[in-house]
């Protein structure tokens, strides 16, 4: 299978993957190796992804993975669907792993460019404030369970997010 490009051809828009749907207990993560969607780990029973969640194609973060983007979606989507979106923003943190090490990981936040819901939504400021704050709430809980630390750093808008992507960018 050959994942497309970063960005939508013609556009500003980004080419998204969705590895984990929103509302989900399991978390799942494209294997490059097997070209499937595998099940890495369960959450434990409250505890749910609070938006979709993937990746964008074409570009490598400092922890050697795709950029991890969420989706504001009006629908269910499914592991391995392909979403256009329009970037919003990015909420800026830094990871601490198990073995001490520290590295930037953040989280840019899109919206499906055929949602109706937000289609008028252009910048992480549209976003409701206490929705934000779940969001990074699930993610330093999500990281804690792993025994990993999740500190946010700041959230930047659509400008930011943008030039963080293109600086990532595997794909030319």
């Amino acid at each position: 299978m050959k994942l497309p490009g970063t960005f939508v051809p013609g556009s500003k828009q980004v080419n998204v993957i969705i590895e984990t749907p929103k509302g989900s207990g399991n978390k799942y993560t494209f294997d490059p190796e097997t070209q499937l969607f595998k099940l890495t780990k369960i959450l434990p029973q409250g505890l749910m992804f609070p938006l979709h969640f993937g990746f964008i194609p074409g570009t490598k973060g400092d922890d050697g993975d795709p950029l991890d983007i969420l989706v504001l979606m009006d629908e269910p989507s499914y592991p391995g669907n392909l979403i256009e979106c329009k970037v919003l923003g990015v909420i800026e943190a830094e990871q601490t792993e198990n073995d001490g090490n520290t590295m930037r990981n953040d989280r840019i936040i899109a919206a499906a460019v055929e949602s109706h819901r937000y289609k008028a939504f252009d910048d992480l400021k549209d976003l409701d404030k206490y929705l934000l704050e779940e969001i990074i709430n699930f993610f330093i809980n999500y990281n804690e369970m792993s025994n990993k630390k999740f500190k946010p750093i700041g959230n930047k808008g659509k400008a930011t997010a943008i030039r963080l992507i293109k600086k990532q960018m595997t794909d030319g």
